[in-house]
């Protein structure tokens, strides 16, 4: 991967943000491989609670465009900084939570460092290379990130098995190793297609361009889906099949591994075929994943049907992400991250709302119909997708610039 970069300042580039997610991937899989059974075992919170606290996790998802338009002066580096030592802050701080209303202040905080990190994440390893390669490297830094998050979950599932961590020393871990990713990422290098350029600390704070409304048709789709999911599917198996910590690790460390061993392969196959063909099967398998949770009564059917999805998950921001690189300008890039996301929860906060609501009286299986229903409806739209005929003007020109120059 090194020697395919066109500059040292790129590579460089490629170790940092590879050591960053590493270490943001150990805290964020760490926080969730005991967050569930936090909040069923220690805060007693009831099932409607799980859905009521994703939406208010993901509030900072919706307003990220206006953290962003915030700080729009700051480089991607600094901001990505900012936004990892504000996640520490709040993963360390749910060890002080004893209820649903002293761990809400924590959710939200650590949340809002955690959209933040998502947008610029991407935005800094697709500028390590040029857009035919960038399915590889967002492979390459999504592999290595898995492998930090399975060490994580590995540490947590044997240190509950054998009483080493609880739930404080398992959230204050997870804040450490944020606070290490944020002074990681702090000296990455301006980069654009993979070679040095002039730096420029103001960014675009906000794009909303309707040449990119697949892109944010995408985010839209996925964001009512997976909260969906997210907030349902290991709660079900923690709480109808008392499953533990220990238990629920070992599923996410099987999800983490195959992650680990096919991240960068998925990121190839991308760039190979294209983004339509790879997102339409993701959406299947999603379907037929989701289905399982709404008819099967089996716990090794649930636990299958939670693995693969969780293993098809990261293809779609991984496609999502390749293809607005392909339509995009460069300066594009980062704020148009942050207004899919803030697109994508537009539904990640209705939705869990609504389907708690439901929950309460229907059951756990109707918001699983639900969100297979947005499974499909995003498989037939990812037939419109056409990176190489939908460049926005801005894109087009450019591109030709590129060619005079």
């Amino acid at each position: 991967m090194q020697r395919s970069l066109r500059s040292p300042e790129a590579k460089r580039g490629l170790w940092l943000i590879t050591l960053t997610t590493v270490l943001a991937s150990f805290a964020m899989s760490g926080q969730q491989a005991v967050v569930t059974n936090f909040f069923e075992n220690q805060l007693h919170l009831q099932g409607s609670q799980f859905g009521y606290i994703t939406a208010i996790r993901e509030i900072p998802g919706f307003l990220i465009i206006f953290l962003t338009a915030l700080f729009y002066r700051l480089s991607l580096p600094r901001l990505t900084t900012l936004a990892l030592m504000t996640l520490a802050v709040g993963y360390a701080l749910f060890s002080i939570a004893t209820d649903f209303a002293t761990v809400t202040p924590w959710v939200i905080l650590s949340s809002m460092g955690y959209h933040t990190w998502l947008q610029t994440q991407n935005a800094m390893a697709m500028s390590i290379t040029t857009e035919d390669k960038s399915g590889g490297i967002l492979g390459h830094v999504g592999a290595l990130g898995n492998l930090g998050g399975l060490v994580a979950m590995v540490l947590m599932a044997i240190g509950f098995y054998l009483k080493i961590l609880n739930f404080a020393s398992a959230f204050w871990l997870t804040g450490l190793a944020a606070a290490g990713a944020g002074i990681a990422i702090f000296s990455f290098p301006s980069l654009r297609d993979g070679l040095p350029h002039i730096v420029t600390t103001k960014r675009e704070p906000l794009v909303y361009n309707k040449d990119y409304r697949f892109y944010y048709m995408l985010n839209l789709l996925d964001g009512g889906r997976q909260q969906i999911f997210f907030s349902f599917g290991l709660w079900v198996l923690a709480h109808k099949y008392h499953l533990d910590v220990t238990n629920l690790t070992i599923i996410l460390i099987a999800v983490s591994l195959v992650n680990t061993l096919i991240g960068q392969q998925v990121g190839h196959l991308i760039d190979r075929i294209g983004e339509r063909p790879v997102l339409a099967v993701a959406n299947v398998l999603y379907v037929v994943a989701l289905a399982g949770y709404a008819f099967v009564d089996n716990l090794w059917v649930l636990v299958g049907c939670y693995t693969i999805y969780s293993i098809i998950f990261p293809i779609s921001w991984m496609g999502a992400n390749t293809y607005l690189g392909k339509v995009a300008t460069h300066s594009d890039i980062a704020p148009t991250i942050a207004m899919g996301l803030t697109m994508q929860h537009v539904a990640a906060i209705v939705v869990p709302l609504a389907t708690g609501y439901i929950l309460n009286f229907y059951g756990y299986q109707l918001p699983f119909m639900i969100a297979a229903g947005f499974a499909i409806i995003t498989m037939v739209s990812t037939r419109f997708i056409d990176p190489a005929n939908q460049k926005s003007a801005a894109r087009i020109a450019e591109d030709a610039a590129k060619l005079v120059a």
